[in-house]
């Protein structure tokens, strides 16, 4: 069973603009000449941690993380503005050119393999290859699964208390209620249901419960980003037509793909992978028996580290110290 990479710290970090009033964080960690690895976190809105610098080995990758426009560090936090799916896509390739990377590998979950996937069809001459985790593909039935019907039959405790936050009569549509009250001008309301909204992704992420996972995404910062912008992107259909990675997936033909995804992932369900991997002829498709959504969760740990050192061999040349 493989574990994660021992802890490291960034060899450099800056914040980054990237237009109008957005900067984003952004670091660097591992081997300077390495192999370029960009780290695609989730949300949209969750940001990185130092933890999701571990997938990788130091001494063959170059790791590059960020956190998305109002994610994380990235200022303004939980802003809205000009935040959408085709800025987002566009500040991945700022990045790469700001680094002087000519391509790089991508890897990314959840909503990470969403944006990871959009941009490897957008520019698939800059993509080596994609590691994907809890594959996202946003159709309008996959955001009606987790916050409408679906999910709630799985966890009807936890959603008990996600949908006390909106009145009877608005219940309906979840996404639109929670939307207009995270854009409101009423700050309690506005923060309760931030807290209401990410507690409830927080308690089905994992297959075992997690407080650790549920103390992080019901902190204040964390949630009123993550569920402002989520919100956001799903009351607009994420900024990109319906299906349309599904649709489009001609175009990530000769770029090479592992897909690892939970059996028991109850926020984006197994279909979602296997709907990728049956139009995607260059992926691979690593089911864990054993596991839910989240990526640190023993059995994705072992298949995302064993991605990063598949694709090492595959790239970098001389890589040393890989089994």
């Amino acid at each position: 069973m493989h574990m994660l990479y021992p802890a490291i710290k960034p060899y450099r970090t800056q914040m980054l603009p990237v237009g109008g009033d957005h900067q984003l964080y952004l670091e660097e960690c591992g081997k300077p000449d390495g192999l370029p690895v960009l780290f695609v976190h989730g949300g949209p809105g969750g940001g990185c941690s130092k933890e999701d610098r571990r997938f990788f080995d130091p001494e063959v990758y170059r790791i590059i993380l960020f956190d998305q426009r109002g994610s994380g560090r990235s200022q303004p936090h939980a802003s809205l503005e000009q935040n959408h799916t085709q800025a987002l896509i566009a500040d991945i390739e700022t990045i790469r050119e700001h680094l002087g990377i000519d391509s790089w590998l991508l890897f990314g979950g959840s909503w990470g393999s969403t944006l990871s996937l959009l941009y490897a069809q957008a520019c698939p001459d800059k993509v080596l290859g994609l590691i994907l985790r809890g594959i996202f593909l946003c159709r309008q039935r996959d955001i009606e699964w987790f916050y409408q019907y679906g999910a709630s039959q799985v966890f009807p405790d936890y959603w008990e208390d996600y949908i006390k936050p909106i009145p009877e009569a608005e219940r309906d549509n979840f996404v639109d209620a929670y939307y207009r009250r995270l854009t409101g001008d009423n700050e309690l309301e506005r923060m309760s249901c931030a807290k209401a909204w990410s507690v409830w992704e927080a308690r089905c992420a994992t297959l075992r419960p997690n407080p650790d996972v549920i103390e992080a995404f019901a902190d204040p910062h964390h949630a009123l980003a993550m569920a402002r912008i989520e919100a956001h992107f799903f009351q607009h259909d994420s900024f990109i037509e319906e299906n349309q990675i599904i649709e489009q997936a001609a175009r990530l033909d000769g770029i090479p793909g592992i897909i690892v995804h939970g059996r028991y992932d109850m926020v984006c369900t197994l279909e979602n992978a296997q709907a990728l991997h049956h139009v995607w002829h260059d992926s691979e498709l690593h089911i864990i028996r054993d596991a839910g959504h989240a990526s640190r969760e023993p059995g994705t740990v072992d298949a995302l580290v064993r991605a990063t050192r598949a694709m090492a061999r595959r790239f970098a040349a001389g890589g040393s110290g890989l089994a």
